[in-house]
């Protein structure tokens, strides 16, 4: 196969792609406009954590923001973000751009795919229309388009791309076959040919809606169990016993997948005359948590007698998800800011996190370790690996008697600690 491959974008998703493919298919192109996530990359260093930075001094992979060096290339696949705005509605702006940048390069005969979690339709009815303007060149008759869902789940060391098998579509058979072989050299767990590109954009923002829809129930079930004075966890574990039981857990629902992609659903249905319910209803509960949270913490520290206006909670993590560097969508600021809304004093601690990005994404200050000292309570928000020794350490000498514990995840062992402090956990 002499396929000559450029992976445009570099994150979570596009850079463990582009080095596997660069293993398989040599002078595989990596591009990006982030010029300082490109130094870094030549340098061997990678902010999300994702590869091992001795993966990175190892490809063959050519890191580049010239669009130029894309010009030989016959197969792109895009793999950039796709957020939402303020209203809640899918920005497109990166696929149009990245479309607008591979149409520049395109040449007769080449292959698009695109790896983005989108609405059916993105694919043909969007990009398509940019690469072929663009381009100059028709669409359907010089380039074809394919669609290949990406699976990435951050931080996770088990389940990746190699393992996961791949969806792959054309919007012909040709196509299809020529996108499942460049894509087979990379995923060794198999490929799954999709019928349609609509379909595969389909399967993938629903496996994302319907995640945050089983953890918005257990969310519910929480705040439903916190009122009879039942443990989550315990009834979570007892119910778990049966073979056929979902065994998910509650939390908060942030970063740039599950807490985005099922408005990308609603949204499309919306445009065709429904109103979907128990998907919007899912996304106001997971929504709603941080809020919560910090409501169940003042709640807590009145029954502890403790006044709540200046009072120093320590809030540990502020990623979107354990063991990972990303701030994306995270719903810790929520908990942060609801806390603020009644004069208690939040200190931010994360030991992944970059402090530049967290001052000016939400406006929020890092605090080193030392400074968690003298405090009403602590909220351990994020289940960080290095939390499980710290946290103890923290609240056997920088709570005060009578502090609280605000266990998000149910991290903790409430048994190990204090005896006097008042523990709650969501989980």
């Amino acid at each position: 196969m002499n396929e000559k491959i450029a992976v445009v974008g570099l994150g979570y998703v596009g850079l463990p792609l582009a080095l596997a493919v660069a293993r398989k298919f040599p002078g595989t192109i990596g591009f990006d406009i982030n010029e300082k996530k490109l130094n870094s990359l030549k340098k061997g260093i990678d902010a999300t954590g994702e590869v091992e930075p001795g993966e990175l001094q190892r490809t063959s992979l050519k890191f580049t923001s010239d669009a130029g060096e894309m010009a030989n290339c016959t197969f792109f696949i895009v793999a950039v973000p796709t957020p939402i705005d303020a209203q809640k509605r899918p920005d497109l702006s990166p696929m149009i751009g990245a479309s607008e940048i591979v149409g520049s390069v395109l040449q007769p005969g080449s292959v698009v795919v695109f790896e983005s979690t989108v609405y059916p339709g993105v694919t043909e009815d969007i990009c398509g229309p940019v690469l072929q303007k663009k381009s100059g060149l028709k669409r359907g008759t010089d380039f074809k388009l394919g669609y290949s869902p990406e699976r990435i789940n951050p931080g996770d060391k088990e389940h990746t791309l190699e393992r996961i098998v791949k969806v792959v579509s054309g919007e012909d058979a040709a196509t299809l076959e020529r996108v499942a072989a460049v894509y087979s050299q990379v995923v060794p767990a198999g490929i799954h040919r999709a019928p349609s590109i609509r379909v595969a954009e389909a399967a993938k923002v629903i496996e994302n809606t319907q995640r945050d829809l089983n953890i918005a129930l257990m969310n519910e079930l929480a705040m439903i169990f916190d009122r009879m004075h039942i443990s989550t966890r315990d009834v979570l574990e007892a119910a778990g016993t049966k073979w056929n039981f979902l065994k998910f857990r509650p939390g908060l629902v942030g970063g740039h997948c599950i807490g985005v992609d099922p408005y990308y659903l609603t949204t499309k249905a919306e445009e065709l005359g429904y109103h979907p319910q128990v998907i919007l209803a899912g996304r106001r509960i997971n929504d709603g948590m941080g809020a919560y949270v910090a409501q169940r913490t003042i709640k807590m520290l009145a029954q502890a007698n403790i006044p709540i206006r200046g009072a120093r909670i320590g809030v540990l993590g502020l990623t979107f998800k354990e063991d990972v560097p990303d701030l994306r969508n995270s719903r810790v600021p929520d908990i942060v800011n609801e806390l603020h809304e009644y004069g208690v004093v939040p200190l931010v601690h994360d030991p992944l996190a970059d402090g530049a990005e967290a001052h000016h994404e939400y406006g929020i200050h890092l605090s080193n370790w030392e400074e968690l000292t003298n405090l009403e309570g602590v909220v351990v928000a994020v289940a960080h690996q290095k939390y499980r020794s710290l946290a103890p350490t923290l609240l056997a000498s920088s709570v005060k008697a009578n502090g609280v514990c605000i266990d998000v995840k149910g991290l903790l062992q409430p048994e190990a600690l204090r005896k006097d402090l008042h523990y709650w956990s969501l989980t």
